[in-house]
């Protein structure tokens, strides 16, 4: 019987308070991820992480960092363009039926390379020659071609691409949910909550926007 629900687990209100203010703390320069001591024992306890991240790959979004968080504190998922694929949702599946935390966070950034592509390929109507790159870019065009098709100039552009990345977190966000029958179960139960964010690079700030808690 898998382990999908952890009583000591905080409720998807307070873990998501955890990140807010261990995001507050980041950008205050206020913590000190880097600093923080090896504990030495990690490998002989359970894991407890309170919080299921899917992220982006990109270099600049350290996610840990990001939220001033520790070793065990979170269970990270990194993939490009933080899109949802079978191995994704497998992991976060994992996550959640062995470890009970109640919190999972969809987080896109800003100026993310994987819809800038997407949004070219569909300009331009040339994908990357990389099947790869495209089985990634495929799964982001649905999710926002009709925002660059409503493209007019170089000056919608910036505007546009902001759109497209939350359109995406939300698409991830929702097929969290409801693509995946254990994920989905949880939710309805009230035992999990999938939530989506934007990471702004210039700032450093994490803005919580989708799906969020009462």
């Amino acid at each position: 019987m898998p382990h999908t629900y952890d009583p000591q687990s905080p409720p998807p209100a307070e873990a998501l308070q955890r990140l807010i203010d261990g995001n507050r703390r980041f950008v205050e320069k206020a913590g000190d991820p880097v600093g923080r001591m090896w504990r030495h024992d990690l490998g002989e306890e359970v894991q407890r992480p309170f919080a299921i991240m899917l992220g982006c790959s990109d270099s600049r979004t350290p996610i840990e960092i990001i939220f001033d968080q520790g070793f065990g504190d979170l269970f990270v998922v990194r993939i490009a363009g933080n899109i949802v694929a079978p191995s994704v949702v497998g992991s976060i599946e994992f996550a959640a039926s062995q470890f009970g935390p109640r919190l999972v966070v969809v987080l896109g950034h800003s100026r993310c390379g994987a819809i800038t592509a997407t949004f070219n390929a569909i300009q331009t109507g040339y994908g990357p020659e990389s099947k790869n790159i495209r089985s990634i870019t495929d799964r982001i065009t649905p999710h926002i071609a009709e925002l660059v098709r409503a493209t007019h100039g170089d000056a919608d552009r910036k505007q546009l691409l902001h759109e497209a990345l939350r359109a995406n977190v939300r698409a991830s966000a929702d097929h969290l949910r409801h693509g995946s029958r254990m994920l989905e179960e949880l939710v309805l139960a009230g035992r999990l909550v999938v939530v989506g964010a934007e990471y702004n690079l210039d700032s450093g700030q994490v803005e919580f926007f989708d799906g969020l808690p009462d």
